[in-house]
């Protein structure tokens, strides 16, 4: 297990064993609904936080977050 300032998560061991025994295809539906979720997180944080802000603005704010700035 390394632990530095250019990593930025540790995978559990057995984490590991189980993705490996994994489908591609299986592995894929994993991060999609790992992305689904954390776009639908900050999608509720900001509505939370920001009551004033439009559907358009928040949607302008998850896409700006999500693509690190390039929206």
């Amino acid at each position: 297990m390394r632990l530095d300032k250019g990593q930025i998560e540790v995978l559990d061991e057995d984490i590991v064993k189980i993705l490996k025994i994994k489908s591609p295809a299986d592995r894929i539906k994993i991060g999609f609904a790992l992305w689904t979720s954390s776009f639908n997180m900050l999608r509720s944080h900001l509505k939370t936080s920001h009551p004033d802000w439009s559907k358009e603005k928040i949607d302008s704010e998850v896409a700006r977050r999500f693509s690190r700035g390039a929206i």
